[in-house]
């Protein structure tokens, strides 16, 4: 177990966290939730003791071992690939250290023999004779091929990098598992064989996540961090989230009878311990809901967005034809043979195995880039908001406030431009009072992303075009975007690794490949379950 008690820490007027006291209890996953700068990432830093509280402590129960997942790339490039997972299990890493000292000596001695013997049976208990395969496998599992296992880790790349962390930290069966952002540039694939790791394991998982859909996979309970506290919630997180929604909607409900109200709440309890039985977690996730009690839910005191698009005219018949669009990087070919036509009421994800695929594509048909060959052509009655994956050319001068800024993208049919009506698209993405005069040079990644979300809600779109609308956004964010574009009557293109957002979107899949397209109206779910589909990425990607 992992106790924390009377936790506080501020930085100068600034108080981060204040009497903080929780318990984290052995089978249990915890997804750590919180807004853009709550505290998220530090407290997992004040767990893992690299940073120190100004009061408070944490306990963890005696003999445990805790494992991090690091997030230097670079402290262990002179390391070979297979010792840094090694070295994730520091106990036994110190005996082998150790014991092969002893077997290096020239002059070994009597005590030198005893004390290797001991090192050798310390060294078995811990599964030390079977740790180099173990270590193998977790690289294997995670997309890191063996040929590369003997490298030092500086000649990977910091995409493979990030994966040979991540089995670092998991590797050994670690009693507490502290993780931030895992999923950070792992494929689908991946992404699900550590849903399956995690949902197995019998030990403590602290996670911090932004991947809703991960987090719903894995937790058993929600740590959300608000206002310098921090609350365990039993659940995942779209539990915690609905379940926060629903009791907002019922304190507001002045008029429904308290009977009324517990009626409601036991039987949402009821539905979502039905859906946990479905869950790689079934039983810890089920048997924890089944225990709630309906004064735990709570309402959340987190601010959303009010992200809302409206089109100034529904789009025609005639909405995007593409034909034959390619485009090669190295004389290589990032995609080719693309040819697609939109029709009214598609929300399509575009998906690749190499995302400058996917911010190609959507470059060339935003005419910011040029296509090796072939053409592309919108329809007369299209009007587009486009948010691309670098936003840094909407904010060359960071001299002006958000409100000068946002003026600059006024669309011609809007008249009548004064304060109160720029306010009011600003003030829809948590920009409210003095903030709408911040200078845009001293935004966030968040904070621009939002920005970018008022332009686009301006433009009043029928066809809007998404690559990677959840980057440097809070969950809070995320939920109202996904929210929006669920609504949204228009046509929408987009790429995401944020699998919830695709599952409850599109209602159709085009995978852009080196040989050709893949192109299916199906959900993402189904795309990704299609066994023809599978047959045909074998060949295209060849």
């Amino acid at each position: 177990m992992i106790s924390v008690k009377n936790v506080t820490l501020s930085f100068g007027k600034r108080v981060l966290f204040e009497e903080v006291n929780l318990n984290f209890t052995k089978g249990n996953c915890y997804g750590v939730v919180g807004a853009n700068g709550a505290g998220k990432s530090t407290f997992l830093k004040i767990l893992s003791g690299v940073v120190e509280p100004n009061k408070g402590t944490v306990e963890i129960t005696p003999g445990e071992r805790m494992s991090v997942l690091k997030q230097d790339q670079f402290e262990f490039d002179e390391m070979p690939v297979l010792q840094t997972v090694l070295m994730g299990n520091q106990p036994m890493w110190k005996v082998m250290q150790e014991r092969d000292a002893i077997y290096a000596k020239p002059d070994f001695s009597e005590a030198d023999g005893m004390r290797a013997g001991e090192l050798e049976a310390a060294f078995g208990e811990m599964g030390g004779y079977t740790a180099e395969n173990d270590a193998a496998a977790l690289l294997g599992n995670l997309g890191v091929e063996e040929g590369l296992h003997n490298i030092l880790m500086k000649e990977l790349s910091g995409n493979l990098k990030v994966r040979v962390l991540l089995a670092q930290a998991l590797f050994g069966n670690p009693d507490i598992l502290l993780l931030d952002e895992p999923t950070n540039n792992l494929d689908v694939s991946t992404i699900g064989w550590l849903e399956n790791f995690l949902a197995d394991y019998e030990n403590i998982v602290i996670v911090v996540s932004h991947d809703r859909h991960f987090l719903d996979q894995v937790c058993t309970h929600i740590a959300d961090v608000d206002r310098s506290r921090i609350r365990i919630f039993t659940g995942n997180y779209t539990f915690w989230y609905e379940s926060s929604q629903l009791m907002a909607r019922q304190l507001a409900d002045r008029n429904k009878k308290v009977e009324e109200k517990r009626a409601a709440l036991q039987e949402f309890i009821a539905r979502f311990s039905a859906n946990a039985s479905k869950s790689r977690q079934a039983t810890s996730r089920k048997k924890a809901l089944e225990k709630l009690n309906i004064e735990e839910i709570t309402p959340s005191y987190r601010k959303y967005p009010g992200i809302i698009f409206k089109q100034q005219r529904e789009v025609g018949n005639a909405i995007l034809n593409v034909e034959k669009l390619e485009k090669y990087q190295d004389e290589h070919p990032l995609f080719k043979d693309v040819s697609f036509s939109v029709s009214k009421g598609d929300k399509i994800a575009f998906i690749s195995r190499n995302h400058l695929a996917l911010t190609s594509f959507f470059e060339i048909i935003n005419g910011r880039q040029e296509p090796g060959g072939g053409k592309y052509e919108w329809g007369g009655t299209v009007t587009r908001a486009y948010l691309p994956n670098d936003n840094a050319p909407y904010f060359t001068d960071e001299s002006l406030d958000l409100m000068e800024w946002l003026r600059q993208y006024v669309p011609p049919h809007v008249t009548d431009v004064d304060e109160p009506f720029l306010r009011g698209f600003l003030g829809k993405m948590l920009f409210s009072g003095d903030e709408v005069h911040k200078r845009t040079g001293v935004l966030s990644g968040g904070e621009k992303v939002r920005c970018m979300i008022s332009r686009m809600m301006l433009q009043d779109p029928n066809v809007v075009i998404l690559d990677e609308p959840t980057n440097h956004l809070d969950l809070e964010s995320i939920q109202s975007f996904n929210d929006a574009m669920i609504g949204f009557k228009g046509i929408v293109l987009l790429t995401s690794h944020d699998h919830t957002f695709l599952q409850t979107v599109v209602n159709r899949v085009i995978e852009l490949t080196p040989g050709g397209i893949i192109d299916r109206l199906c959900t993402f779910d189904e795309y990704l379950a299609d066994e023809r589909v599978k047959a045909l990425q074998e060949e295209l990607y060849r």
